[in-house]
């Protein structure tokens, strides 16, 4: 019987699919394509910081998140956000509120902090970014988990 050549579903490898996974979790990005031989793959996670999936068939789903991701207090009361200023991240990365994973957070709710002092770091693109306090103050709130997906401007903390 004469062999017929792969669809192009069944030339996916799944290896290949898992590793683009792996990189959107270690940088913080959205989103990755790659294109070789006539064979296009998209990686890509949606916003709500769920597993990245491929986007052609079939679709393979990458290992979860390292850490379990918080929704953003949405229902939390708002008079914290207008007593004070919000803290946003310059850039899209992964939030650590801990120098190290076994170290203290840089801060807690209630703590004073004096202008310039880090609150938390934004990972991206494997470089830690130290995230100052833009005034001395009262940590009111922290909206972000630890492990957490940022986008540019969103709320981080709350100073008052």
């Amino acid at each position: 019987m004469p062999s017929s050549p792969k669809a192009p579903a069944e030339q996916i490898d799944a290896r290949l699919v898992r590793r683009l996974a792996g990189i959107l979790n270690e940088t913080g990005l959205s989103e990755i394509e790659v294109e070789h031989d006539g064979l296009k793959i998209r990686v890509a996670r949606t916003l709500t910081a769920a597993a990245p999936v491929a986007m052609a068939a079939p679709a393979f789903a990458a290992p979860p998140p390292p850490a379990p991701v918080a929704e953003p207090a949405a229902a939390a009361p708002t008079p914290a956000a207008a007593a004070g200023d919000a803290v946003k991240s310059p850039m899209v990365g992964t939030v650590y509120l801990q120098p190290q994973p076994d170290a203290p957070s840089f801060v807690k709710v209630g703590d004073t902090v004096a202008e310039g002092q880090t609150l938390m770091i934004v990972e991206a693109m494997k470089t830690m970014n130290p995230i100052p306090a833009p005034r001395a103050g009262k940590i009111l709130e922290i909206i972000v988990a630890n492990g957490q997906p940022v986008e540019f401007g969103e709320p981080l903390a709350i100073i008052g």
